[in-house]
């Protein structure tokens, strides 16, 4: 009989644990699987639009996660428009796939200055490249970028739910919501 090398897939308080310990991983270890989550958003057109993002701070007390953008981005609009979002992350070495619903609140100015402050300068010049994120530019390099705060935010995701799926010898799904204590149900893979 061999042994099982992911025990915690078993038990739904333990995989509950191993997510934001994934997660918290993500945001010490830039080789970490969590590191660049995908972040989709829905377009005020209503299309789904997805991007790899960086996570920046977990904070499974409070269910937070922290990514930072440049408020002239075209996210910034989706979340106007419907202020939700979904991360997905796929661990290839442990089989796991993580999928988080959010709901997302767009911070800036003085609530995000000490956050700021604390970013190295090459961090801090990608948000404020001229022009703004996503417009059209004559060739790849023809834009600048200036060291200014002003564009600077954080999207604080305040996670709702999170679905697990490990694909082992034997599947296993499992559903965690904020309504229901973060216990947990299983689901059929």
């Amino acid at each position: 009989m061999t042994r099982d090398p992911y025990p915690w897939t078993s038990n739904l308080s333990e995989l509950y644990a191993q997510v934001w310990t994934r997660l918290a991983r993500g945001v010490a270890d830039r080789r970490a699987p969590a590191r660049h989550p995908t972040l989709t958003t829905v377009s005020p057109e209503g299309k789904p639009k997805s991007r790899t993002v960086v996570l920046r701070a977990s904070n499974s007390s409070l269910h937070t996660l922290d990514l930072h953008t440049d408020l002239r981005s075209a996210k910034i609009d989706d979340l106007k428009a419907t202020p939700f979002g979904s991360l997905h992350i796929w661990d290839s070495g442990a089989h796991l796939q993580i999928r988080l619903e959010a709901s997302v609140a767009v911070l800036k100015g003085a609530d995000v200055a000490a956050i700021w402050a604390r970013l190295p300068e090459h961090t801090q010049l990608t948000y404020g490249v001229i022009p703004a994120p996503g417009r059209h530019i004559p060739d790849a390099l023809a834009y600048t970028r200036t060291l200014v705060c002003e564009h600077f935010s954080v999207l604080r995701l305040r996670v709702e739910a999170i679905e697990v799926l490990h694909l082992g010898a034997d599947h296993r799904r499992a559903h965690f919501t904020a309504d229901d204590d973060w216990a947990g149900k299983w689901l059929v893979p």
